[in-house]
């Protein structure tokens, strides 16, 4: 029987093949044809899936990572929890500009447990020994070969481990950064604006604390949130109002307190007091002032850094939020608006640039707030998501779609032709009479009304999440306009003949 392997051995063999990313990325940056293999695991640890058809739903968000295969000699293998609809797989191999669909069909590979459960794609994976031995051997080079996953735990540096290929992403050792405590210390360590607040909170009686230590220091805040260090899209957060409380140094003060932490209001539905309270030490989370102002907005960042250490500003966007509190994300609009998006860049710098000293590799994003006073915003840094999100595959989609960049210092997406590209998207473009519709469906629908994204003008809609529709009545889209205006009409006129033809 073999000796497990032990932590320091796997954090060496780990090292190496991580440093194998460095020749591989020089290589696709010079020339992108040639060969790699990229092995897509999207695999999504979140405590709010709950049910199997969303688990499949984001592993199918990311299908947009089949543009790849624009590269004649890439090779893209795309692992999913349950087979994904031929159908859907051809959609988006039609969308390919410049490629022949059989010619990429044959350098695509798609894979399936078939397990439908909840379980994180990458335990099912490494619950399934054969599984993984299969993925390895349509690895035609491990040298030329990394992994894709959409967020990196202990079980994503695992499977890279099997596989024998490195990751592209954040090592799991980083993981306390993307935490809300982690942002927190960083953003205080490099001058990077952000909420009054504390970190690494435990108890009820620790909030009460911090609150009221808070309230000292700021008597005129109304509203506090509080966030589980691992919450994801809002879904750890509790609004505690404190209007109308007794002064921070009054006697019954903390008593009324305590009943407004009772009586705090869950971004995610079916949470009591109780179990978010047990969550909280289990997981540690933070208090902090909600910036609000009649003029209020939620824009985030996109970056990279590169495996060569090097730092690049993606794009920007205003996210789209709802849910019980307004902090749940729903979608975005790109690009974010001109008048913050240089100073929510400029930020963003100070943050990357201190993740790229520790080590950080990968996509992430950085969330804030900005408000306006006196004509002038100012920014809130609140989160840092070591991973992919919500925002990254329409944008990418956007980018494969057009061979288009975003310029950072003037928030513009400019084609290759020179016309300006703009886009509305969202994950939540739901009803229940959309359950009647299939795939096959969407795609006449918006042929017929002349809505399918096309290569001429380059405008029109992309659909995403579609094996929700049956299930749940659910779907994304991502509309692309010539400007703001355009890609929201065109938003607007798809959610339309949607419900129409539903």
């Amino acid at each position: 029987m073999a000796k497990p392997k032990v932590a320091s051995e796997s954090k060496d063999q780990f090292d190496h093949l991580q440093k194998k990313l460095v020749p591989l990325w020089k290589s696709i940056e010079r020339f992108n044809q040639d060969p790699q293999t990229i092995v897509v695991v999207p695999s999504i640890s979140i405590d709010a899936i709950s049910e199997g058809a969303v688990m499949q739903a984001y592993e199918e968000r990311f299908l947009f990572l089949l543009l790849l295969l624009r590269q004649p000699r890439a090779r893209l293998i795309y692992v999913t929890s349950q087979a994904i609809l031929p159908s859907i797989i051809d959609y988006y191999l039609d969308l390919l500009p410049g490629v022949i669909p059989s010619h990429a069909h044959q350098r695509l590979f798609l894979l399936s447990p078939l397990d439908g459960s909840v379980s994180p794609l990458s335990q099912k994976l490494l619950d399934r020994p054969r599984f993984i031995e299969r993925i390895r051997s349509l690895i035609s080079d491990p040298d030329r070969a990394h992994l894709v996953p959409f967020n990196t735990t202990d079980m994503e540096k695992e499977l890279a481990l099997r596989l024998g290929i490195p990751m592209y992403g954040a090592d799991p050792k980083f993981f306390s950064l993307g935490t809300k405590s982690g942002c927190r210390k960083i953003f205080q360590e490099e001058g990077v604006a952000h909420p009054l607040g504390h970190e690494n909170l435990a108890s009820a009686d620790d909030v009460i604390e911090a609150i009221t230590e808070m309230r000292a220091r700021k008597p005129s805040i109304k509203q506090v949130l509080i966030k589980l260090n691992e919450g994801v899209s809002g879904e750890g957060n509790a609004l505690v109002d404190l209007s109308g409380l007794p002064p921070s140094e009054d006697s019954d003060a903390r008593a009324a307190l305590q009943d407004r932490l009772r009586a705090m209001r869950f971004e995610l539905k079916g949470i009591t007091y109780d179990s978010y309270m047990k969550k909280l030490e289990e997981r540690k989370g933070v208090v902090e002032e909600r910036i609000a102002g009649e003029e209020f907005r939620s824009p985030s960042v996109q970056l990279r850094i590169t495996p060569l250490g090097s730092v690049e500003l993606l794009s920007t966007h205003d996210q789209l939020l709802g849910g019980p509190s307004g902090q749940s994300y729903l979608g975005c609009v790109f690009p974010a608006d001109s008048g913050y998006a240089s100073l929510i860049t400029r930020e963003a710098a100070k943050v990357a640039g201190r993740l790229a000293k520790e080590g950080v590799i990968g996509r992430f994003a950085l969330d804030f707030v900005v408000v306006r006073s006196n004509g002038k915003w100012e920014p809130y840094a609140i989160e840092i998501n070591l991973r992919k999100g919500g925002t990254t595959h329409p944008f990418l989609t956007l980018q494969f779609l057009t061979d288009g960049r975003y310029d950072p210092k003037t928030a513009i997406f400019t084609a290759p032709n020179g016309q300006q590209k703009f886009f509305v998207a969202s994950d939540h473009v739901e009803s229940p009479r959309y359950r009647t519709l299939t795939p096959d469906d969407l795609f006449d629908i918006v042929v017929r009304h002349g809505l399918h994204f096309g290569q001429t003008r380059q405008t029109g809609v992309v659909f995403h999440m579609m094996s929700a529709l049956g299930e749940l009545g659910r779907m994304g889209l991502t509309a692309v306009g010539n400007s703001h205006e355009e890609a929201k009409a065109t938003y607007t006129r798809a959610l339309a003949v949607l419900d129409q033809e539903a």
